[in-house]
């Protein structure tokens, strides 16, 4: 595990070191976006070599991106949205990732941080919606629900193209608690994103938070299935 900046201040930028004997990677994007980390044109290069080898795949994920709006009153209500008073009504994460995501051509983006409905009387969330006639490598198998967390993004798709990028599963939202993005009539977000192998790049790539793969939000045999069916999917 690396951090692209480490402690003393020194870079670890992504290329053959890292990537060389790696088959699975996973960059998540947990960078204010006021550091203004961007990924240089030899990282992008050095990834998208690693996805024109076979069997390789990419886990990308920008975090939430709370209060980009200008208006006073909106940042208020996503901060009563989501009820943690550890996030500041504006906390933008992820300019490294998307810069990332950008380069190699993956039309997703980062929006909001929007708290799952729970299944009641538990912290649990509700199971996702899943596109099973959308995931034809089986990457949900079994799997029906991922980790509860106060503030996550949802992944928007830039694109039309529904062939190239697919929406693989979408998780209800907390309407219990008004937000910009559910007062526009939306009641899921999308939370895993799917770029099967195309136009030369023979590796998978998926979209998804970094709270699915960390053990401190929890984990069931839902998510230890879904763990499982990444490592075991080439």
């Amino acid at each position: 595990m690396f951090q692209r900046v480490d402690q003393a201040g020194f870079p670890l930028p992504l290329d053959e070191r890292v990537l060389s004997d790696a088959d699975t990677l996973l960059v998540f994007g947990l960078d204010h976006n006021v550091t203004g980390q961007v990924a240089a044109p030899e990282e992008v290069e050095a990834v998208r070599a690693f996805l024109e080898r076979e069997g390789t795949c990419l886990v990308i994920g920008p975090h939430h991106d709370v209060g980009h709006s200008p208006d006073l009153e909106e940042r208020a209500l996503e901060h009563a949205h989501h009820g943690d008073p550890l996030v500041p009504r504006q906390q933008r994460f992820g300019g490294y990732t998307r810069s990332l995501m950008k380069g190699l051509g993956v039309p997703v983006e980062n929006h909001w941080g929007l708290r799952p409905a729970v299944v009641e009387g538990t912290s649990r969330s509700v199971p996702l919606t899943v596109m099973e006639d959308l995931d034809t490598r089986g990457w949900l198998s079994g799997v029906q629900n991922f980790n509860f967390h106060m503030h996550l993004p949802h992944y928007a798709v830039t694109t039309e193209d529904s062939h190239s990028v697919r929406v693989l599963a979408k998780q209800p939202i907390d309407l219990t608690r008004p937000h910009p993005f559910t007062n526009e009539g939306n009641t899921e977000f999308n939370a895993l994103v799917w770029m099967p192998p195309s136009d030369g790049r023979a590796g998978d790539v998926l979209v998804a938070d970094s709270t699915i793969f960390s053990t401190l939000f929890g984990a069931d045999e839902s998510l230890v299935r879904f763990w499982k069916n990444l490592a075991t999917a080439h």
